[in-house]
């Protein structure tokens, strides 16, 4: 029998920092479970986090990880492999040579909150203490960087206050900015657990839209404050007028701790409850129970996240947050305080070595010329650079102006991320020369790179991060690099080595790091003195006593729990400031021209660019393609149904999606997913123009402190899309080659004037006897303004192996100049019994949606398959040709119309139902991502009437 090695590491995904057990066999990753030990999750793992194991299986690396490195010989050609020497000697040499031709300012590098601290250390020395530029900068500008400015405008250090352990002291929970029973799910669940322990825990929650979380407060006797897009400030605003008015200000703390208070009292004086109602479109009553429930059912915790940061007024929104936790004394204590969620893994570990353009290591600020000579002595150079560098949005808009002549991307994928992607491909193509060092070889930003670097990824890192409590944590590889993979931090320190060859010889000993702990201790010394002072900290202390909060300092045991206890702060004084800051609004509101307000948001299953969490076709089962949600006023208002395309247009670009009615979303709204890029979704206009994802529609217009861009909002509008001839193609196929043949598809897109393209199935799958012979699928969905050619045509269908002798075929001859088509591929299982494998239909794909939800079932048909092609098939199949009913779990595939009808059979009270219905459908009974939409549903649906409640044998998992 084959020997199980666990090994403790850390899940690569949001800013929760999870604790994970890997499961490795005979050299592969084989499971992952949370690990109870760790102080972040407690053995919870989320419906991401839980199928990690699946993201690194052999199949999948084969066909998406980045496994040598690749030179392309000219742009636009196909990369060829060339050895590690070859490749960092080239990039060595040539941005040498641009260096020493245009200066340290030529020369731009963009990293990511997803390197670990150890490799964003080293390429913010080497840009910094190197290159002798600021020009470096990270994703987090995109995450955190408002929450940054905010904690250090008002509380005089970049340090989140609180710690996980308050969500079940709060007595007030003010979730502002934030859906995290999808973007945090596993910090949800010990909000669940808080309140069903203190039923008297009151929630409250801010977002124009009536998310997941939003739906839970009210659900649970909460308060669900739909403001208009972009009017925090007056919220808070409002909030404080109406604490002060109802006698809420704590004048002692005021008085004792914090500076400031009277110019903000005297802006707040005109945000009375029918101004604030009127800026906010809430009710007055709504606004005054908000400012009872937080000043008077204390402790008060506010938990908040890109609502927030994304925004142009980001800095202010969150400031004039913590000017309510101020004006309380809300802050400091038990269960109170204004804490900011991360939004990845390790955006404050970037923060903390000072990977941004404005920032230095251990917190210090770029502008203090003794923290830029405290920076030179500890590297030992004679100076680091005074100016600050180029922020991400200002570093691609220089390079596509022409300043900025190379740019060094890590470990992210600025091609689908940044808003303004118009600005980003010209910034790409226009730079003379591309590196992306990457672990996946599918993003959209590694097709314009000249240069490709291929960098270890979660199961093989080894190092550290630290998640939203301050909390760092040991990264362990349970595996070798795959292929010729190389860790981020060595790539760094090695191509340093080289380029000061030719710039600097005599720092090339600042780079000679035999290990990635050699460089943590150098990050350790930095933080001597400093806030985050972690010189008590050690790799063996994290081995042996897990995960540390900072600050740990030298000769102290364990880290610091929660911060400001005694009413001191980090600023000169001690004193926190009030922040006295107006409230201006969007950055683009709507107008006659563009009249909707476009929000974009995260989804349960999926993270970011789906860069990993696209490789599983089992995480499309919960959102299973790209869609634009409406009002259904808003689709009766545009004349279309549900399903119909829809041409979203902004400033800047525009994309076409079909539509879904969502009652959550305000008439005058619409809201589209931030992961559909290019990945998945594309198309071009009728002249040529690409449709470039949800961000070719965003704007860059960002917070002038924090350089935040206001990626939450744009505005819009909406039109029928007129694509008359469509496609729907879908397929189950060998998942050796599904994810690779997904690719070779993805180039079709510019050739449709829509077009997505999403896996679908369930890994590992249930149906294949042997492993080699598991299926994924592919759904190809089209749209042109005429009909496509045959030669297009007949590549896709050789992909799809609908081309076969065996396909069967219907082609309508009616139709002048290309028929309507449909084709079909059948199979047999085991007992001989016909199952639908794949079909095609084009030119007219109404009706289609039938098909899919019947080779989706993968069940045995239950008519001949040939039948099926019958103008009169959807009649005859019945039941067998409903549209399927959305999922709801997906660790269990259990959809939601299971769901209602199980609850129709439970009896008692919602806990007890809840029990119930999971003994009989398990559904939440694994990683609990669905169970708000669980505890939702089992408010909707009537109880059984008459029965007595059964005893569940399950317990509810939480």
């Amino acid at each position: 029998m084959t020997q199980t090695t666990t090994t403790r590491s850390t899940c690569p995904y949001c800013g929760v920092g999870c604790g994970v057990l890997i499961q490795t066999q005979a050299g592969r990753i084989t499971g992952v479970q949370g690990d109870p030990d760790h102080p972040a999750n407690l053995g919870r793992l989320c419906s991401k986090g839980s199928t990690l194991h699946l993201t690194a299986a052999e199949h999948v690396t084969r066909q998406t990880r980045l496994l040598q490195p690749l030179r392309r010989p000219q742009r636009g050609a196909e990369p060829v492999a060339v050895g590690w020497d070859a490749a960092l000697d080239e990039a060595a040499q040539r941005l040498a040579a641009l260096h020493q031709a245009h200066g340290p300012d030529a020369i731009g590098v963009y990293v990511s909150g997803q390197l670990l601290t150890e490799d964003y250390y080293v390429f913010n020395k080497l840009v910094k203490g190197l290159l002798g530029s600021n020009h470096i900068d990270t994703n987090s500008r995109l995450c955190m960087s408002s929450a940054v400015a905010g904690y250090k405008a008002t509380l005089g250090a970049d340090a989140p206050p609180c710690s996980y352990t308050d969500l079940a002291l709060a007595q007030t929970v003010f979730i502002t900015g934030s859906n995290m029973a999808w973007a945090h799910p596993i910090l949800f669940r010990r909000l669940e657990d808080a309140r069903r322990a203190n039923p008297a825990q009151k929630w409250i929650v801010a977002d124009p839209r009536r998310t997941e979380t939003a739906a839970a407060a009210v659900e649970a006797g909460g308060l669900h404050l739909a403001l208009r897009p972009g009017s925090d400030i007056a919220l808070y605003h409002g909030l404080l007028h109406l604490l002060l008015w109802e006698g809420f200000a704590n004048a002692a703390f005021i008085a004792e701790h914090t500076r400031g208070f009277d110019a903000l009292k005297d802006r707040v004086r005109d945000f009375t409850p029918r101004r604030t109602a009127e800026l906010t479109g809430l009710r007055e009553e709504d606004l005054l129970t908000a400012a009872r429930w937080f000043g008077g059912a204390t402790p008060t915790l506010s938990l908040y996240c890109q609502g927030l940061n994304q925004s142009r007024e980001g800095t202010a929104k969150n400031a004039a947050l913590i000017n309510l936790h101020l004006a309380t004394g809300q802050i400091g204590l038990p269960g109170a305080g204004p804490f900011s969620l991360t939004g990845q893994p390790n955006a404050m570990g970037g923060r903390e070595v000072g990977g941004l353009a404005n920032l230095l290591s251990a917190h210090r600020d770029l502008a203090n010329p003794e923290h830029r000579a405290e920076v030179a002595r500890l590297w030992g150079v004679p100076e680091v650079p005074a100016r600050p560098g180029l922020t991400a949005v200002e570093m691609f808009q220089a390079a596509a102006d022409g300043q900025l002549k190379a740019l060094w991307i890590a470990c992210t994928n600025p091609a689908q991320s940044l808003p303004d992607q118009a600005t980003v491909r010209r910034a790409l193509e226009r730079a003379e020369f591309v590196i992306v060092q990457e672990a996946f070889a599918t993003t959209a930003t590694a097709a314009y790179a000249d240069l490709l670097l291929p960098a270890t990824t979660w199961g093989e890192k080894d190092g550290t991060v630290t998640n939203s409590e301050r909390r760092i944590s040991r990264v362990r590889p349970a595996l070798p690099a795959a292929g010729q993979a190389r860790h981020d931090w060595a790539i760094a320190a090695d191509l340093a080595r080289r380029l000061a060859r030719h710039i600097a010889p005599e720092r090339v000993a600042m780079f000679d790091y035999p290990t990635p702990e050699a460089v943590w201790r150098e990050h350790r010394e930095s933080t001597r003195g400093r806030d985050l002072d972690i010189t008590g900290l050690s790799y063996a202390m994290l081995e042996q006593n897990g995960p540390q909060q900072w600050p740990l300092r030298e000769g102290q045991h364990q880290g610091t729990e929660r911060l400001y206890e005694d009413g001191h702060f980090a600023t000169p004084d001690g004193r926190a400031r009030f922040a006295d800051v107006p409230f201006l609004g969007l950055a683009e509101p709507v107008d006659a021209d563009y009249p909707v307000s476009l929000l974009t948001g995260r989804l349960r299953d999926q993270w970011h660019g789906m860069s990993r969490t696209g490789t599983l076709a089992r995480l499309f089962g919960h959102e299973g393609e790209p869609v634009v949600d409406l009002h259904p006023q808003t689709l009766s208002r545009l004349g279309l149904e549900e399903g119909a395309l829809v041409r979203v247009v902004s400033r800047r670009g525009q994309l076409v999606l079909p539509a879904r009615a969502q009652e959550g979303v305000a008439p005058d709204q619409a809201f589209i997913a931030m992961h559909w890029g290019q990945e998945v979704l594309g198309g071009a206009t009728e002249n040529g123009q690409a449709l470039l994802g949800v961000n070719g529609l965003t704007t860059p217009a960002f917070c002038d402190r924090s350089k935040q861009p206001e990626l939450k909002h744009c505005a819009v509008r909406l039109e029928p899309a007129a694509l008359p001839w469509r496609l729907t193609a879908m397929a189950w196929l060998p998942a050796t080659r599904a994810l690779a043949l997904r690719e070779r598809l993805k180039r079709a897109m510019p050739d449709f004037g829509w077009m997505s393209l999403v896996p679908f199935g369930r890994e590992p799958d249930a149906a294949a006897t042997d492993p080699d012979a598991a299926r994924v699928g592919l759904l190809l969905r089209a749209g042109a303004h005429r009909p496509v050619g045959e030669a297009l045509l007949a590549t896709l269908r050789q992909a799809l192996a609908l081309d076969q002798p065996d396909v069967l075929a219907y082609r309508d001859p009616q139709r002048p100049g290309q028929p309507a088509e449909r084709l079909l591929r059948l199979g047999r299982d085991a007992g001989g019994h016909e199952h639908l494998q794949a079909f095609w239909v084009a030119g007219d794909a109404s009706g289609e949606a039938w098909l899919r939800a019947l080779l989706q079932a993968d069940e045995a048909l239950p008519l001949p398959g040939r039948s099926l092609l019958a103008p009169q098939a959807q009649r005859l199949l019945g039941q067998g040709a409903t549209v399927r009913s959305p999922q709801v779990c997906t660790c269990f595939d259990v959809r939601e119309d299971r769901i209602t009808a199980q609850l129709a059979q439970c009896a008692g009270d919602p806990a007890q139902r809840l029990a119930q219905l999971q003994t009989a459908l398990r559904c939440g009974t694994n990683c609990g991502s669905c169970l708000p939409t669980l505890r939702g549903l089992v408010q909707r649906v009537p109880a059984a009437v008459g029965l007595t409640p059964a005893k569940s044998s399950t317990a509810t998992r939480s």
